[in-house]
């Protein structure tokens, strides 16, 4: 129920609410899929250094078949939460948009399950994988731009959030459903467009939007090719 009918705008909690509810899925759905990756993972981890021993296969050819295996069962995952939820919100339906939420959704979970992969291949065992993991969500969670909107995090900090890909996930989420609309609202007694409020509250542009559907896409390629590159260099079995 928290999805239901959020998107009706008429000031700026209404706002909030719709960055709320894209908040809680991408953190949500995305360290479930993490999560779940990391015990199969270190699982099949094993059975990879047995086989390379052997001889049978290098260790690029697992980690493509790995990293490659995962994009059906993500892509089906985030076309049925489009089919759920963007209905349910209340989003507007053009297909410019509906392909926005999509593409922000698809590239989040595979920027997460990634992430879980990587957590297995630069650790031994699961429970140092989840100790590593914990880290790396709290900055998820805090750099996001939700808690704290990206104007008011200190100069000395923004870095750090221009790294969490979690930034990028709800700035594409939130501009490509509002950042053109200029349709006035209350913001905190003062009439304001959407466009303009969420340009200066949460440093959304519009125009940048491209950019940041690069950027979402860069990310799953690098964890990718970090956990393939682990993967190949890193063991930690004991004789």
């Amino acid at each position: 129920m928290i999805f239901l009918r959020v998107s009706d705008r008429h000031n700026q909690q209404s706002l909030f609410n719709v960055l709320g509810s894209m908040y809680t899925a991408v953190i949500t759905c995305g360290i479930n899929n993490s999560s779940s990756a990391i015990p199969y993972v270190s699982m099949e981890r094993t059975v990879l250094h047995r086989e390379r021993f052997s001889g049978m296969y290098a260790s690029w050819a697992y980690a493509l078949a790995q990293v490659t295996i995962e994009f059906p069962y993500i892509f089906a995952q985030s076309l049925a939460f489009l089919c759920i939820t963007y209905p349910m919100i209340g989003y507007y339906w053009s297909a410019y948009k509906v392909f926005c939420y999509f593409y922000t959704f698809l590239c989040t979970l595979l920027y997460f399950t990634y992430l879980g992969m990587l957590f297995v291949a630069v650790t031994p065992s699961i429970p140092e994988a989840a100790i590593l993991e914990s880290a790396f969500y709290t900055m998820f969670n805090l750099f996001a731009g939700f808690l704290i909107p990206k104007p008011k995090i200190p100069n000395w900090w923004i870095w750090l959030y221009y790294l969490t890909p979690t930034s990028w996930s709800l700035n594409a989420m939130l501009t490509s459903q509002y950042g053109d609309v200029k349709t006035n609202i209350l913001v905190f007694g003062e009439a304001k467009s959407v466009e303009a409020f969420i340009k200066e509250y949460f440093g959304y542009h519009h125009n940048l939007l491209p950019l940041t559907f690069v950027i979402l896409a860069l990310y799953p390629i690098l964890l990718a090719s970090l956990f393939a590159f682990c993967i190949s260099k890193l063991n930690f079995q004991k004789r």
